[in-house]
């Protein structure tokens, strides 16, 4: 069950409100809004034992980030959050599924694992994930976590020469010293993807790196839900002054 004690103070400035889920009815909203994002708009298989909803082993040991409207309370968005001492009872990462994380095992005590992160098409803008966001750096900040870690997917729908072109750009940028990097258990063969050409980062990842974010290594790839993931780790004292200022001003 969720320690209904970890709670943010929501922010309700502007045109959304942002907390964490208090019980279980707030995140079967949340598990909701996943399956209407992640089976029906991307057509993932997606093994929940409530129809109509996303629903995994992790999700009783996540803090659940809600975002919703002021208008009318809708849920418009959200993220889950693996605490480390959470992530210790179940077992270890969601993320460790699909990438071997050795190396950032000294990481573990003070690391947290964003995932699950989905918007309603309709709030797709800069002004929903910006408070989005902000909720997020509260958590971090309140709890003392020094590191955020989390998959980034990208669709294969044009079979993977999306995601290898990504791969390629961050690598040439933002790529993790070699002591913090993973390896994907069922790796994406970016060497006979990427056509060398440039592309545009998607806008959550672009996001990710302008915030400081690095690559940990090549991408997975996740059948179930069609997806190139990219393992990114964010030290929070490296968050970029500006984004610091912008989500936690």
């Amino acid at each position: 069950m969720l320690d209904v004690r970890r709670t943010l103070q929501p922010a309700l400035t502007g045109r959304y409100h942002v907390s964490l889920a208090v019980d279980d009815s707030e995140i079967r909203e949340a598990q909701r809004l996943r399956y209407k994002v992640f089976a029906e708009e991307m057509g993932a298989r997606l093994a929940s034992p409530l129809p109509g909803h996303d629903i995994d082993l992790y999700d009783p040991f996540c803090d659940h980030l809600l975002l919703r409207e002021l208008d009318g309370g809708e849920l418009i968005g959200t993220y889950r959050i693996l605490p480390p001492d959470a992530a210790r009872r179940v077992g270890g990462y969601y993320s460790e599924q699909e990438f071997d994380l050795t190396r950032l095992h000294c990481l573990r005590p003070r690391m947290a694992e964003l995932g699950r992160s989905c918007v309603h098409p309709a709030h797709r803008g800069g002004t929903a994930v910006t408070r989005l966001w902000r909720g997020l750096a509260d958590y971090m900040m309140r709890y003392g976590y020094e590191y955020l870690v989390g998959c980034a997917s990208i669709g294969m729908a044009d079979g993977g020469h999306l995601a290898a072109g990504v791969h390629r750009q961050l690598a040439e940028r933002q790529l993790a010293p070699i002591e913090w990097r993973v390896t994907p258990r069922t790796r994406l063969p970016v060497e006979s993807l990427d056509n060398g050409q440039p592309v545009a980062l998607p806008p959550l990842i672009k996001g990710y790196m302008r915030a400081g974010a690095m690559l940990c290594g090549e991408p997975a790839w996740d059948p179930d839900f069609n997806t190139a993931d990219l393992l990114l780790l964010l030290p929070m004292q490296q968050l970029d002054r500006a984004y610091a200022r912008h989500f936690m001003g």
